[in-house]
């Protein structure tokens, strides 16, 4: 039996330039709101490096050039040579550096515990855990910089990193927990039928698989403590780190001094941002409720 087929549709030529249209509208609309979104992000850290490397006829006037007019690196080399910034410099980098470590640490082992609990209990740790991030930080500021006076940790490095720590523990280990939970039990119950004691299956099995998202969770605390201030202010009555040394010309009206110490604030934050966004976007930020 012979069957009936329908003749091809022919495209009409209004439809089809109506639809090219649509679409080069819609791609011409979403570049420009996604220039729109940089620019605006973007901008505000040209201004501050302009600052950074103008004379000051150019920037302190009504209408200052949006371009570098006269561009110089006194701003710069007048810090580095008064020795102004290369302690609190240091300081930022042991600081921020030394809570990374111990948060990873303290966080990896605990974190890793936590994702092999049950369902249910796991949920609990890991909402405890965020809602110890709800209170306001000078609430938890006070109390313990106190104490830490007490304990003669005051104008230290040690008693800055512990107090970093406290901030940033919950969140490492939430990142964590996430890490550890995505990694299979399968692996660790197979590396111990061949004769792998815990540790071993730990330190050779399950860590280098997550070392990902421990990276991620390092990091992530290493830029928390490099921007602190309120802890620097807290903890710190004379010495500096960079950001309480940018305060500190922020208050006496050093506009020259402030963009160059931002600027320099801003150089890591952003190349690791970059590295970050990489494993933000595959998950690693997204697994410590799932089932």
């Amino acid at each position: 039996m012979a069957t009936v087929t329908e003749p091809a549709r022919r495209e009409n030529p209004a439809e089809s330039f109506l639809y090219r249209l649509r679409n080069s509208v819609f791609t011409l609309g979403f570049v420009l709101l996604a220039a729109f979104f940089v620019a605006w992000f973007v901008f505000p850290l040209y201004i501050l490096f302009k600052v950074s490397v103008s004379q000051p006829q150019d920037v302190l006037t009504q209408r200052p050039p949006l371009l570098i007019q006269n561009f110089t690196w006194d701003h710069w080399e007048r810090m580095f040579n008064l020795d102004r910034i290369l302690p609190p410099l240091q300081m930022s980098l042991t600081v921020a550096t030394g809570t990374a470590i111990m948060c990873i640490l303290i966080a990896a082992p605990a974190a890793y515990a936590i994702s092999r609990l049950p369902r249910g209990l796991r949920y609990g740790i890991v909402l405890a855990l965020l809602f110890t991030r709800m209170f306001p930080e000078v609430t938890i500021a006070t109390p313990i910089a106190a104490r830490f006076y007490g304990w003669g940790l005051s104008d230290s490095e040690i008693g800055l990193i512990l107090a970093h720590m406290i901030r940033n523990l919950p969140f490492v280990a939430w990142i964590l927990v996430g890490t550890f939970q995505v990694i299979p039990v399968d692996l660790e119950e197979a590396s111990q039928v061949d004769g792998a004691g815990r540790i071993s299956t730990l330190v050779r099995i399950v860590f280098p698989l997550a070392l990902p998202g421990i990276v991620v969770a390092a990091m992530f605390a290493w830029l928390d403590s490099w921007n602190d201030l309120l802890w620097a202010i807290y903890l710190l009555p004379s010495e500096f780190t960079l950001p309480r040394l940018t305060y500190y010309y922020a208050a006496r009206g050093g506009f020259f001094d402030v963009a160059t110490f931002s600027v320099i604030l801003t150089i890591p934050v952003f190349f690791i941002t970059l590295f970050l966004q990489r494993y933000i976007r595959t998950g690693y930020l997204s697994g410590a409720v799932k089932g």
